[in-house]
């Protein structure tokens, strides 16, 4: 007798267990449910739609042979029944029956099921602060979303708009809206750096840069406390710990919550973030029930620890391992290291495993190192910097998480997923500084990024190189608490000289081990130079020679020019 199946949510994992299924197994009764009547798109292309890189809507729900996935493709190709604009209602696991009510009439029934597929998906949070369901205050979680905020754009009803919360989504509608569109846009963020969740402060500090030269006021460390809107007035106010903005729209990013609630009212065992609980198998509490993507609770493979993570990616692949298993084989969906890449203008951005702040949250002892380096050779045309960021325990030496930024995003992502691939079993320090990767000028220095960075996390941690990253050599300088070292050529540091005066002072390296004796082995001091790698060199040069109370800047000047272009 043909297995029933039902699925309920059609945009990502749901889909693809319908799809692999059907080829894994030709007479199962396949059955997808979805609340909406477009499904099967791409949502992470739903800021790239707002903002232009993809002209048409159907774009973000056509294959790659140009069909567009409706009802009729899943009908007529894949062999699937869509119910779409249908809610599912209630679960009867004792029964194994899915209660539905269609939308448009109010007609209500039943669907029986060997296995059920909960891919319900997740939901943008609206805050609780008064004003959060006025009109003119929106989220961008579906199509219809996308649709409506573009069409406002287009029809010029938007001059000047507000986006609510830092993260990925939050700076992609803020670039969306700026960079094709020239809105006036303001971006809050409660934390005091963007992508909170996602990146440390080193490298989110860079986001903030490029954001701020793109022409978007960045506005962190504020809340929003309330909107008003008067009575025969267009515009909103928004009222924020600091200030009260005037806009014609507020996009509400601050971030998803799992759609659970007929899952719990089942009596399906949810986690500690509110996620469904599955096994390595991607079954629920309940053996005939399977669940996956944003509103699963996945273990993150480096902490440990449950967690939420919304990506298509991982989505999909659950889709699969779903599928795999309801057909009666045995695969396993271990867990993640929460690889994630986003572009920010011209700055591609990506990280993998935990940050320094998750890192101690976790009960790690952590230490980073950052490098600032060509991506290419550096005689190789086109060359630009690549920053990287690597976090690893102190005691035991492993790594526990990778961050990069750079103008060239293919090549920040490449290495980020070198690390991340070997993130999932575990790698040490040593590991990355012996890392083989593929060198050839017009793609990779000889000694890449990605080995330096294990290089100098190995001096770090081996005591030999006493760093501060950019950010904090910025806030240092400026309360007057050291001199700086400069060890780059007379012509570069003279601009700096001419404008610090004594505070900053030159010997270039070629000159050090002659002139080391004009400096007081005494005195505190920060050392310089263009990347780190000669600010380095100083140092321990200049410790074996009894001077050792100095930092050298991580990143040298190149680092802090992202941090501060202005210094």
């Amino acid at each position: 007798m043909a297995k029933k199946i039902v699925i309920i949510g059609a945009v990502a994992v749901g889909p693809k267990v319908a799809c692999r299924l059907r080829r894994l197994d030709p007479d199962a009764q396949i059955t997808l449910i979805d609340r909406d009547n477009r499904i099967s798109y791409g949502g992470c292309g739903i800021p790239y739609y707002v903002g232009g890189d993809v002209n048409d809507l159907e774009d973000l729900y056509k294959t790659t042979a140009q069909v567009i996935r409706d009802e009729g493709f899943f009908r007529d190709i894949k062999g699937v029944e869509v119910l779409t604009r249908v809610e599912a209602t209630a679960i009867d696991r004792r029964n194994r029956q899915v209660s539905f009510r269609s939308l448009d009439n109010g007609r209500e029934g039943l669907l029986d099921y060997d296995k059920l597929v909960l891919a319900t998906g997740a939901s943008a949070v609206r805050p609780p602060f008064p004003g959060a369901d006025l009109p003119g205050v929106l989220t961008l979680s579906n199509l219809h979303d996308a649709e409506r905020i573009k069409t406002m754009m287009a029809q010029g009803r938007i001059s000047r708009a507000v986006v609510v919360g830092a993260g990925a989504i939050g700076i992609e509608i803020s670039e969306a809206m700026t960079d094709l569109w020239g809105i006036e846009t303001t971006l809050i963020e409660m934390e005091d750096q963007v992508l909170p969740m996602l990146l440390g402060k080193c490298i989110a500090r860079s986001v903030a840069t490029e954001l701020k030269k793109h022409g978007v006021e960045l506005l962190l460390s504020e809340r929003v406390m309330k909107i008003e809107k008067h009575d025969g007035a267009d515009e909103l106010e928004v009222h924020t710990s600091a200030d009260v903005l005037h806009t014609d729209v507020v996009i509400l990013a601050v971030g998803v919550r799992p759609n659970t609630d007929i899952a719990g009212r089942a009596g399906i065992a949810l986690g500690r973030s509110g996620g469904i609980l599955v096994d390595r198998r991607l079954r629920t509490s309940d053996p005939n029930i399977y669940a996956g993507g944003d509103c699963i609770e996945l273990r993150n493979l480096v902490s440990g620890e449950n967690t939420l993570m919304a990506l298509g990616s991982l989505a999909n692949r659950e889709g699969r391992v779903i599928a795999t298993n309801i057909s009666g084989g045995s695969s396993h969906f271990v867990g993640t290291v929460g690889t994630f890449c986003v572009k920010v203008f011209e700055l591609g951005v990506s990280k993998a495993g935990l940050t320094y702040r998750q890192a101690k949250e976790t009960g790690y002892d952590p230490v980073y190192a950052v490098v600032a380096q060509s991506d290419h050779a550096h005689f190789y045309p086109n060359s630009e910097f690549i920053y990287v960021s690597l976090v690893a325990d102190r005691r035991s030496r492993r790594i526990l998480g990778i961050e990069a930024a750079g103008k060239h995003g293919d090549g920040v992502k490449a290495r980020v997923d070198t690390v991340a691939v070997m993130l999932r079993s575990g790698l040490s320090v040593d590991d990355v500084c012996g890392l083989e990767v593929g060198y050839a000028p017009p793609f990779a220095s000889a000694m890449d990024v990605i080995n330096n960075a294990g290089n100098s996390l190995d001096n770090i941690l081996a005591g030999a190189n006493r760093p501060i990253d950019a950010a904090d050599f910025l806030a240092e300088f400026n309360n007057g608490t050291r001199r700086v070292l400069d060890v780059r050529g007379a012509r570069e540091a003279a601009p700096f000289i001419a404008k610090h005066g004594p505070r900053w002072f030159n010997i270039p390296q070629q000159e050090l081990r002659t002139r080391y004796g004009e400096i007081s082995p005494d005195e505190p001091f920060f050392i310089i130079c263009d990347t780190g790698a000669r600010s380095y060199e100083a140092q321990v040069f200049l410790s074996s020679r009894g001077i050792s109370d100095t930092l050298q800047v991580q990143g040298g000047y190149a680092m802090i020019r992202m941090t501060d272009p202005d210094f």
